[in-house]
């Protein structure tokens, strides 16, 4: 019965995470700046598109980092 009760648990926090999720996808591309950074990569050849972004996922990574450490701290 234990491990049923682990398995709803986690079941209801994916989807809680699922929905934050789905909230913050339309959001997010509303932010000017998210995307066009100054060390984002994009070359564009004759038939070929690359793009990395570079600068926009250190900077995600930085935010969420600070937030989790936040929440998280013991």
């Amino acid at each position: 019965m234990g491990d049923l009760n682990f398995i709803s648990k986690l079941l209801i926090g994916l989807g809680i995470f699922l929905v934050v999720i789905g909230v913050l996808i339309p959001l997010i591309s509303k932010i000017p700046f998210i995307g066009r950074l100054p060390g984002d990569i994009y070359i564009k050849k004759d038939n070929f598109v690359f793009y990395f972004p570079l600068a926009t996922c250190i900077i995600i990574s930085i935010v969420l980092t600070l937030i989790l450490n936040l929440f998280f701290r013991r």
